[in-house]
């Protein structure tokens, strides 16, 4: 009998792996010379659900590489943040 010590890792494996296999997209967002720090950092909070920290570090590599994957996921998932983003005036796109 297999018994599991933490059913929450458990889950996280589980979606992982589905994640593998449902062809895993990247949420792309470019440099701009419009949008300030704050702003950027801002949205990728609300938008993609990062904490104050990832969103200042995403918000850095697009300024100095010109862009910074911000998110990983399905298309589906991802869509609706990419079109939030577009909305604010932001330089996104969705690739494999």
């Amino acid at each position: 009998m297999i018994t599991f010590k933490n059913p929450d890792i458990l889950e996280q494996e589980l979606v992982d792996v589905r994640l593998k296999t449902e062809n895993t997209k990247a949420l792309l967002l470019y440099n701009d010379d419009v949008n300030t720090f704050d702003f950027v950092t801002e949205c990728l909070i609300k938008i993609c659900g990062h904490d104050s920290i990832q969103a200042e570090q995403c918000t850095y590599l697009i300024h100095y590489t010109g862009k910074c994957v911000v998110k990983n996921g399905t298309f589906v998932q991802l869509k609706p943040q990419c079109e939030a983003l577009l909305e604010r005036g932001l330089s996104a796109k969705i690739e494999n």
